[in-house]
């Protein structure tokens, strides 16, 4: 058998149950929770409560909050504005909708993707304070907004994405593939779910009724014409895609799809998405190329970590002509400080000192989970990152 083809399986008995840590480390917050004295992580937890008791005076968000109305005339369909579209000038009404790559519309706070964000934070961070303080004041403000957004007849969001990220004037309001995205923000959120289930706060019913919510979303992603294409997209999109896919699939107990998924990924996406030379030549395209090279590595990472909570080992997998992901890695680390961004040849029309901040994390990241012999992302991280003492980023990992 090829060695590119290769996954490796750490362990058969490997399994983790459903709504166990995904991308998280169980063991490494259990051994934060112990050491909370510490200023180092006293500095965090305390940022993070004072986010916690923000989010406790917030009021719930849901899908009834927009203010137009989808396609379907239920306002219960999530429905968002694909981000960099924009009126038509030359147009009375604007219609159709032209692309000002780059550029964020800001009607989309006018819909639900915002929301969506937001409730993910909350929940997040809500969670991760009740882990940490077992206060349970914060888990019951947590199952709240997750039985608001989800499972509550007057306000849940029916889970499908059908008018997600549409664009005004095209396909009669359907959304489009890309549309899947709006919802990663639920992979690290189901993290933090789980450690609500030991709460008083979100009971049995809570957990079995978000299940079967996840379980129900998946089964519109696998099934639907938007899931369908966006499962055959060649960039970042695709490995988001999969991410997801993974993610949901464990939270609702379908692991079966989960491994399908991975045993289909390093020839489906790293030697498909990755060159020779470590570039991601559909990323390189775009106004800006250094926040999407990033972009897809971190999607990459979070399928890695999944995979490694399943005992597959497959961030090392290699094709025969040298396509890997510590290749892609690479291919963006000598851009990192001092003159990267006059360096860098391809477009990056705003923000490449923010990226590097946030890829110098992702290093810490991989050589803390993946390959702890890469000493020079630590150094990297340590040097470049600029990880205030406040950021919760310093609990998690």
């Amino acid at each position: 058998m090829k060695r590119a083809l290769v996954i490796l399986v750490l362990g058969m008995l490997a399994w983790i149950p459903s709504g166990a840590q995904a991308i998280w480390d169980i063991g490494h917050l259990t051994e934060v929770k112990e050491s909370l004295d510490e200023p180092f992580y006293s500095a965090a937890l305390e940022a993070l409560e004072g986010r916690a008791d923000a989010a406790l005076e917030a009021e719930p968000l849901s899908v009834m909050m927009k203010k137009k109305i989808p396609a379907s005339g239920d306002r219960h369909d999530y429905m968002s504005l694909a981000r960099y579209f924009w009126p038509d000038p030359s147009k009375p009404d604007g219609l159709p909708y032209i692309s000002r790559d780059g550029h964020s519309n800001p009607e989309l706070n006018d819909l639900d993707r915002n929301k969506l964000g937001e409730t993910s934070e909350r929940v997040t961070v809500l969670s991760l304070t009740y882990f940490f303080t077992g206060d349970e004041k914060y888990a019951q403000k947590a199952a709240e907004l997750l039985r608001v957004w989800f499972l509550n007849e007057d306000t849940r969001m029916n889970p499908n994405l059908e008018y997600a990220q549409m664009v005004p004037g095209h396909n009669g309001g359907k959304g489009r593939c890309y549309g899947i995205l709006d919802t990663y923000s639920f992979v690290q959120m189901l993290d933090a779910v789980a450690l609500l289930e030991d709460s008083e706060a979100f009971t049995d019913e809570d957990a079995a009724a978000l299940k079967k919510w996840f379980g129900e979303l998946l089964d519109w992603i696998l099934a639907s014409p938007q899931g369908r294409q966006e499962s055959s997209s060649a960039n970042n999109h695709g490995t988001a895609y999969d991410a997801q896919v993974i993610a949901f699939a464990l939270y609702s107990g379908k692991e079966d799809i989960a491994r399908k998924i991975l045993d289909e990924f390093p020839e489906k996406r790293i030697f498909a998405q990755i060159a020779p030379d470590g570039s991601q030549p559909h990323e390189l395209t775009r106004t800006r190329s250094y926040h999407y090279s990033h972009y897809n590595l971190g999607f990459f990472i979070d399928v890695f970590l999944m995979a490694k909570n399943l005992g597959v080992d497959m961030d090392e997998s290699v094709s025969e002509d040298g396509r890997s992901f510590y290749k892609a890695v690479d291919f963006l680390v000598p851009y990192i400080g001092e003159g990267g961004e006059e360096r860098w040849p391809y477009e990056q029309i705003n923000g490449f000192d923010e990226v590097s901040r946030k890829l110098c994390m992702d290093l810490l990241r991989i050589a803390r989970y993946l390959a702890p012999e890469r000493t020079d992302y630590i150094r990297l991280c340590e040097t470049y990152a600029d990880v205030p003492l406040a950021d919760p980023f310093n609990l998690l990992y």
